[in-house]
């Protein structure tokens, strides 16, 4: 499956998420590239968004390839290969560190007049634009648990099939329009994708708001 943009996969996942329209439910991005989406798909489902800040632990020397990663709270998910990636103690204790102060700083950007909409006794539907190793979503579904939501689920256009069946047990539904094994990049299945900007963020979040 090919999407033409995030906007498109947004309409799909909306469609699969219909059941939900009308229940108020919280639809949270992991940013940036997501919270257009979210946006759509809470205008659709009749329900408020947010976003919700994780960020992912980049191995030594190639960072965009994740050995971890940690949320708001500071709760940190390692992968079980962070070690043979050349990441020891030390290493992870700065990259926790320099995560932990971009997501401070995110914070006072995105919702400066208000605090972080409480997930508790919400249906609560965290929104990605796709997932390779699910690292952030883990970390996401994981600091969402702690504070209660009535149903957590987690909703992305695509993924392998491998990270799918790691998030087995973290949410309480998981739905993914697209699993294909021959899996290198998420922007492989996107005709038209480009970075979203913090202004993008901030203006979404204000629309919303």
């Amino acid at each position: 499956m090919i999407f033409n943009d995030r906007i498109a996969a947004a309409e799909k996942l909306a469609q699969a998420l219909s059941e939900y329209r009308g229940k108020n439910p919280l639809v949270l991005a992991i940013p940036r590239g997501s919270v257009p989406m979210a946006k759509l798909i809470a205008e659709q489902l009749q329900g408020e968004m947010d976003v919700v800040l994780v960020r992912k632990l980049g191995a030594p020397g190639n960072p965009e390839f994740a050995i971890g990663s940690v949320d708001e709270s500071g709760w940190v998910y390692l992968t079980e290969y962070a070690a043979k990636a050349g990441a020891d103690d030390l290493y992870v204790q700065r990259e926790v560190a320099a995560q932990m102060e971009t997501m401070r700083r995110r914070r006072a950007q995105y919702t400066p007049a208000r605090p972080p909409v409480n997930p508790a006794g919400r249906i609560v539907i965290v929104i990605d634009d796709g997932l390779a190793t699910g690292s952030t979503m883990i970390a996401a579904l994981h600091a969402l648990r702690n504070r209660k939501p009535a149903q957590l689920i987690c909703a992305v256009p695509v993924a392998p099939p491998e990270t799918i069946q790691k998030l087995q047990g973290k949410a309480d539904r998981i739905v993914c329009l697209s699993t294909p094994a021959d899996f290198y990049a998420v922007g492989q299945f996107y005709r038209d994708f480009p970075q979203v900007s913090d202004g993008e963020v901030i203006a979404c979040l204000g629309a919303a708001t």
